[in-house]
């Protein structure tokens, strides 16, 4: 419980910290493109190296694998909180995500070993709480940290709780394995690691310099690609693959996993905007800003049971559809939002954003599986969140790439008279343009950085909004109109509240 609740807190202080790893005195300076990378490595790490991470649970003990995630994930906090710039961060929290690797499959195995019959259910229960407090209280005590210390405070605090957690597993937790190996798939990792690095390297430069026609744009994405359709052919023809494609191939768990790929591309991309525009736009204090974010985890964690509830008198796409389309129609809301939006208005669509995204992830996921034969639960449950987390990654990237480039665009008559070196700062972002507007003393140069940001949210929003609903199409279309067993669904487990972080 103490790792599950670890892990939602880290991940919740990150996107309280990016305000403020910007800021040029108080953080590193970062530009878009590194805050897209520090978030988005983490997830990177995460969506390609669970399903591997399960194999050597399987292998070598659970408790063993569990453990040194643990040592690598408060190894890895410690280097991040003394980061001495935006490249040692991103190289952090790459590290963080492939400790988070380790700990999670292993960690819901032992959970499974250690219960069975209705204490599992408890067991698993209490689980999601865990969970529910992390995403809840992560922006709040971020918040509190970063009003009253340095940035890495916020990953200083992992190391202390990974201890204590340690001591625990090692004294009170045996060394469960599994008797039937997995294989370990190094082919299909190494694969997966580098078409995705590739493809959002390239969706990231693409903000970065404003022209796809470059060759250090296209080049990478198309690279990308060719990597991940021979990651696809390699575990076409592997017997027992970690990751398996045909399991794709199902209209409704195809059709399904499409749709929370879609769904958490939505979610990760519209929370970065988030952070800037409370922070940044606003000028939210930390403090502030995490507790302004509170009703989004709260609205996620009370849309999980209220679908569970309703889907067991109606079907799962009566329920879910229309949840999406809520979900997509308040992130297309961001479009209304300006610097003068009473905060009010601010809680209310962020409080139904997170109660519409609750109720389409734990019911979709606990259909997708409940879909499939028992013997490939493990299999589709590793698709799902391999698609889940590369959603998430993929729509840091490109939320945050469209989110530059019209930004550069709108500032740009602004710049005109302006030394140089402003000129050349202010177009980076809006955080650096309000700071080198201070230092110059140009207060017309903040203000239409502020303008300019809330333009580019606009655009943004709107692109997010339309491919949210395009995911509400697909679960129109692949789910089917009426369930074939009736019955609860399954409570969401850790790893779906991740998916709204």
């Amino acid at each position: 419980m103490l790792c599950s609740l670890l892990i939602w807190l880290d991940n919740t202080v990150l996107s309280t910290t990016l305000e403020t790893l910007a800021d040029p005195i108080r953080g590193l300076g970062a530009d878009p493109g590194q805050l897209q990378w520090a978030t988005g490595a983490y997830t990177l790490a995460f969506a390609t190296l669970m399903f591997t991470a399960g194999a050597l649970g399987d292998r070598f003990g659970h408790r063993t694998v569990f453990s040194g995630g643990l040592v690598m994930f408060a190894g890895s906090s410690l280097w991040a909180a003394y980061a001495s710039d935006a490249g040692q961060l991103i190289a952090a929290r790459a590290a963080m995500g492939v400790g988070s690797a380790l700990i999670t499959p292993a960690n819901l195995a032992i959970l499974m070993w250690t219960f069975t019959g209705p204490a599992r259910a408890a067991a698993v229960g209490v689980f999601s709480t865990s969970a529910g407090v992390g995403m809840a209280a992560g922006p709040v005590l971020a918040g509190f940290l970063l009003d009253h210390f340095w940035w890495g405070s916020v990953f200083l605090l992992n190391v202390p709780v990974a201890a204590l957690a340690l001591v625990g597993l090692v004294v009170l937790v045996p060394n469960f394995r599994s008797p039937t190996l997995r294989p370990l798939d190094p082919a299909g990792m190494l694969l997966s690691i580098s078409g995705l690095v590739a493809l959002v390297y390239g969706l990231i430069r693409a903000g970065q310099v404003a022209a796809w026609s470059r060759t250090d744009v296209w080049a990478p994405i198309a690279f990308g690609l060719v990597l991940l359709t021979a990651f696809v052919l390699v575990e076409l023809r592997v017997k027992a693959p970690g990751f398996d494609p045909r399991l794709l191939a199902q209209r409704t768990f195809g059709g399904g996993n499409a749709a929370l790929g879609i769904l958490l591309f939505a979610v990760a991309a519209i929370t970065f905007y988030t952070a800037f525009f409370l922070q940044g736009a606003l000028g939210f204090s930390p403090m502030k800003a995490g507790a302004a974010t509170v009703p989004t985890a709260c609205g996620a964690l009370a849309g999980a049971p209220l679908a569970s509830r309703l889907v067991r008198r109606l079907s799962v796409r009566a329920v879910t559809v229309p949840a999406m389309t809520v979900a997509a129609l308040t992130m297309g809301g961001y479009g209304l939002l300006g610097l003068r939006t009473p905060l009010v208005w601010i809680e209310i669509l962020l409080s139904i954003q997170g109660l519409a995204v609750g109720m389409v992830i734990g019911p979709v996921t606990a259909a997708l599986i409940s879909n499939l034969p028992l013997e490939q639960a493990g299999a589709g449950s590793a698709v799902t969140n391999t698609v889940r987390q590369t959603g998430s990654v993929i729509g840091i990237a490109v939320g945050g790439t469209i989110m530059s480039i019209v930004y550069r665009r709108a500032i740009e008559p602004s710049l005109e008279g302006a030394p140089g070196p402003v000129q050349d700062q202010a177009r980076v972002s809006a955080d650096q343009a309000r700071h080198v507007a201070t230092a110059v003393h140009r207060p017309t140069l903040a203000q239409a950085a502020d303008d300019a940001f809330i333009h580019a949210m606009h655009v943004g929003a709107g692109w997010i909004a339309v491919l949210a609903l395009l995911g509400a199409a697909v679960l129109l279309i692949t789910l089917p109109a009426v369930d074939k067993k009736r019955g609860p669904i399954p409570e969401p487990d850790h790893e779906e509240a991740r998916s709204l972080v």
